[in-house]
């Protein structure tokens, strides 16, 4: 089983225009709902905004992992964007992010959401994926850099 499930090469966008934390937020948003037609827009940006307040998923090195529970959702939803230009996002290390992985889960998600987030995290702290994703020329090759290194993860 391939630890990232929740991701599919539709849920990568290699090109993420955003001038601030707020429109990140709304900008993922926007681009979840594309891929789940049955959720709220408006709802999910909320969700988001509320985990922010609780404090910055900005985990450092120019990542933010932005994610949250919701009604309606059935299953774990992943979507990794790559931004234009990096945004303070008020991260850890107080650097500004380019790189922003979306993870929604359902509602009585519970431990699978926390394993979801440890999933994507240990991802993104492999030697060198990140300047891999920041060089990748596309969405597929982003994907395909993405699911080949959780493939690798998983044995």
């Amino acid at each position: 089983m391939p630890v990232l499930e929740f991701l599919d090469p539709d849920s990568v966008v290699p090109s993420l225009r955003a001038r601030a934390k707020k429109q990140v937020l709304q900008e993922l948003s926007a681009h979840a709902v594309r891929r789940l037609p049955a959720l709220d827009e408006r709802e999910v940006f909320e969700t988001l905004l509320q985990r922010e307040r609780l404090g910055s998923t900005g985990i450092g090195e120019g990542v933010a992992i932005p994610h949250g529970k919701l009604p309606g959702l059935d299953r774990l939803f992943g979507l990794v964007a790559r931004l234009e230009r990096p945004v303070d996002f008020e991260a850890l290390d107080g650097q500004p992010i380019d790189i922003a992985f979306l993870l929604l889960a359902p509602e009585g998600a519970g431990a699978d959401h926390l394993k979801a987030l440890a999933q994507v995290a240990r991802i993104l702290r492999e030697p060198g994926i990140l300047e891999r994703i920041r060089a990748a020329r596309d969405a597929s090759a982003l994907y395909a850099l993405l699911t080949h290194t959780s493939a690798s993860q998983a044995a």
